[in-house]
C-alpha cells in the first residue's frame, strides 16, 4: 500500500510522485495498487494529478487502482475537476459523496 503525506500541494507534488513511483516499482507484483489518502490534511489539485499518474501507471501494468480513506475534501475537489469517477470507486469514496452513490464506471472491462 502506498501512503500519501499529510501535505500534498504543487510544492510537494514532484517529490511525492517520485517517491510513490519508486515504492510502486519496488512493490512489484500483480496485486492492486492501493493508495491510502487518510493522512492528507493539506492539499490542492496537485494531489489529484499525482493520483491520476499513479492510476495511469497501474493501468499500464495491468493492475487495479484504489484509493483508501479519501478525505471528503479530496472527493469534493475530484468532483469539481470532473475526475471523481476516475479516482473514487464507490467503496473508496467518503460517505455522502456522489461517488459513494455510484458504481465504478471509469474503464470498460478488459
Amino acid at each position: 500500500m502506498l501512503l500519501l503525506p499529510a501535505t500534498l500541494t504543487a510544492r510537494e507534488a514532484r517529490d511525492t510522485l517520485r517517491m510513490l513511483k519508486q515504492a510502486l516499482e519496488k512493490e512489484g507484483g500483480e496485486s492492486a495498487v492501493v493508495v491510502d489518502a487518510g493522512p492528507l490534511q493539506r492539499f490542492d489539485s496537485s494531489a489529484l494529478a499525482v493520483l491520476l499518474e499513479i492510476d495511469r501507471m497501474a493501468q499500464a501494468w495491468g493492475r487495479e487502482f484504489a484509493i483508501r480513506s479519501a478525505p471528503a475534501k479530496l472527493a469534493a475537489l475530484a468532483k469539481l475537476y470532473g475526475v471523481d469517477a476516475l479516482l473514487l470507486k464507490a467503496e473508496d469514496a467518503p460517505a455522502g459523496t456522489a461517488a459513494a452513490a455510484t458504481t465504478d464506471q471509469r474503464r470498460p472491462a478488459r
